[in-house]
């Protein structure tokens, strides 16, 4: 028996959960972002998501602590209700059946990497541009 979960599902998971997002939320993603990674294995069927996933936390990230502000509230929250998912081990299909189990939170992921694309490929271009210029400003440092 095979168990998957529709895009309109995942779409509508995203956009309810974003709707109900708080700033709780968002406190709870970026102290449990360690936990988030760890159910993501190269293996499953969240691995091709690994880099998006840790982009997604990391915004989730700069947005708290008030580096990157340049981003709509609903892409924040949006991320943080599909990584709230992932953490979630009760959801559409339960974590605890091998495989299948992180089907539905890989097509909640794909869903939120779909609707925030923009959003998202805005902040890693802002991030890239970051990273860049701190070896820059460490070297006038010295």
């Amino acid at each position: 028996m095979r168990k998957t979960i529709s895009k309109k599902t995942a779409e509508r998971v995203v956009n309810d959960g974003a709707k109900r997002v708080t700033e709780e939320d968002v406190y709870k993603v970026v102290n449990r972002a360690d936990d988030i990674q760890r159910k993501i294995s190269p293996q499953g069927p969240l691995g091709r998501f690994i880099n998006d996933v840790k982009l997604m936390i990391s915004l989730v990230k700069d947005y708290w602590n008030k580096n990157y502000r340049e981003v709509p509230w609903w892409t924040v929250a949006a991320v943080v209700a599909a990584l709230l998912y992932v953490l979630s081990p009760v959801d559409l299909i339960p974590d605890f059946i091998p495989f299948f189990g992180l089907l539905d939170d890989a097509a909640v992921v794909s869903a939120c990497l779909f609707l925030v694309e923009q959003d998202l490929s805005r902040y890693k271009i802002w991030k890239d541009s970051k990273a860049e210029s701190e070896p820059e400003e460490n070297n006038d440092k010295q």
